[in-house]
């Protein structure tokens, strides 16, 4: 077991937040903990990664309370959006940057706003002794950013293994005719591409499927308003379901309930939903982002550049109608998910990152 040593991270609003993001950072800090690891959280206010300037000040109050040689992880989100107050503390305290993905990919970004994101994370990681990202693209993203590879580890995210591969009675509606149930795991952004998803899917009503989508709908109200307007201008109503955030219970009865996963997002740094759709058996449909073309593979699914619409209706047609391809897919998708890393390890990781940051000796500067 890890020798137990103290940590703070920062982050925006709660940390109870339902994205996969929000998930990775309880995860990390409940397996630190079981690893002996004392922990605390600093929340900054929710409006990252466009602060105001009172949310940057607060910000700076709350950084500069922490004590001399802190070791601290400060969530990208938040991250990438103070370069100022990081700078401050740069030799005072032991940052380590968590990276998701670069704030300037988010989809939708006015061009001015990316590049003043892109300038003002680039800066701020000069200010970490050590950066944390979910997958190898993210890595190689940050090639941009100046951050030196040996600076840089690697940590996916784990899944967890559910406890039977069949699927609950209840949950399994018998006969062939019953609807192919599709599941789409993600917050309601512009970025993961569900109005893409609905405009496909108006083009095969004459199919038989049903749609659940669950994930927040408050990160982005006029996304949603946009995508229930077009849903209901396709009358899918009765064929689609905005589920909205749900509980770990919950989410798992949805996994087990699911023939297949769609997800037509723009980009991911990882795709935690993909991982867990694996581990839990079901047909991909999603795009060639981040790490999920590495996860999926050519055998678990259907894989498509992002935002091309054809593409996907074409994917969605084939796989919706060969009941033998999906189960092909399914036979893939066990065999990735089995070689998911699950939580401990992700953990055991991370932890080894953070001592060795805690253990590093100050240069004579005074810098890490």
């Amino acid at each position: 077991m890890t020798r137990g040593r103290a940590l703070t991270m920062v982050l925006p609003g709660d940390l109870l937040t339902a994205t996969g993001g929000y998930e990775y950072d309880r995860r990390m800090l409940d397996g630190l903990r079981q690893l002996g690891w004392s922990s605390s959280v600093v929340s900054l206010d929710p409006g990252f990664p466009t602060p105001t300037p009172r949310a940057l000040e607060d910000a700076a109050e709350l950084i500069s309370a922490l004590p001399a040689n802190s070791l601290v992880v400060i969530d990208g989100l938040a991250l990438g959006a103070m370069p100022d107050v990081v700078h401050a503390h740069k030799d005072r305290l032991r940052m380590v940057g968590l990276v998701h993905h670069p704030l300037a990919a988010e989809t939708g970004l006015a061009p001015e706003l990316a590049n003043r994101l892109f300038g003002s994370e680039r800066r701020a990681l000069q200010a970490m002794c050590s950066v944390v990202v979910t997958s190898q693209r993210t890595r190689a993203a940050l090639a941009d950013y100046d951050v030196a590879p040996d600076r840089i580890s690697v940590i996916e995210p784990g899944t967890d293994q559910p406890v039977t591969e069949s699927r609950d009675c209840d949950e399994q509606p018998s006969g062939t005719d019953a609807p192919v149930r599709m599941l789409c795991v993600a917050t309601i952004t512009a970025r993961k591409g569900h109005e893409l998803l609905i405009e496909a899917l108006t083009e095969l009503t004459d199919l038989n499927w049903t749609l659940t989508c669950v994930g927040s709908l408050e990160r982005s109200p006029a996304t949603v308003r946009a995508l229930r307007a077009r849903i209901a201008a396709a009358g899918l109503e009765d064929r689609v379901v905005l589920m909205g955030e749900i509980d770990e219970a919950g989410l798992k009865s949805q996994f087990r309930a699911a023939d297949l996963f769609v997800l037509a997002t723009c980009y991911e740094g990882y795709g935690m939903a993909i991982a867990q759709a694996l581990v839990h058996g079901l047909p991909i449909i999603s795009t060639r982002t981040g790490a999920i073309e590495e996860l999926v593979g050519p055998d678990a699914g259907a894989l498509i550049e992002p935002g091309d619409r054809t593409a996907l209706r074409d994917a969605l047609s084939r796989v919706l109608s060969d009941a033998d391809l999906r189960r092909r897919f399914a036979d893939g998708a066990r065999v990735a998910g089995a070689k998911v890393p699950d939580w401990g390890m992700a953990c055991e990781k991370m932890a080894e990152v953070l001592t060795c940051v805690s253990c590093a000796r100050p240069d004579a500067s005074g810098a890490m």
